[in-house]
This record gives C-alpha cells, structure tokens and sequence, in this order.
C-alpha cells in the first residue's frame, strides 16, 4: 500500500520541480482530499527517506519538490 501511494504521489510530478503550492494542489486533486499535517513537513519526511527530492527556491519563495530515477530506485521494504 505504502508503495502504490508513494508511486501515485510521484505521479503529479512528471519531469517538473513544483513548488508546495502547486504539489500540494496537484495532490488534493488526485486524492481528494488534504493532508491534515503541514504539508512541508511531509514532504521533508519523504526527503529524508529518498522518495523525493527538494530545496529552497529564492525564485520560488519557498521549497520546491522533484523525483528522479534516485527516488524510484528506492527499495520500498527499507523505507516503511
């Protein structure tokens, strides 16, 4: 389950780096529904683990967010 999220949540993103923002919208639209934590702050937990990438953006005002082929080679069963 936790895999099948996580490749859902990579989805939204394509080739792009997205701003919280425009991740997070991207997200409710897919899922239906709001994350009830800060969403930075779950975002910088998948950071941690590999499963996204992300940096502060001056341009931007904030994070933004991207996968590459370092996330989606992450081993799923040392992650949980």
């Amino acid at each position: 389950m936790f895999d099948e999220t996580i490749k859902h949540i990579w989805s939204v993103f394509g080739d792009q780096k997205l701003s919280t923002k425009e991740a997070e919208d991207r997200l409710i639209k897919l899922f239906d529904y709001r994350c009830p934590d800060d969403f930075v702050k779950t975002m910088i937990k998948f950071k941690q683990r590999g499963l996204i990438k992300g940096e502060v953006s001056n341009a931007k005002g904030g994070w933004v967010w991207w996968v590459d082929d370092e996330c989606k080679s992450v081993d799923f069963t040392k992650v949980k």
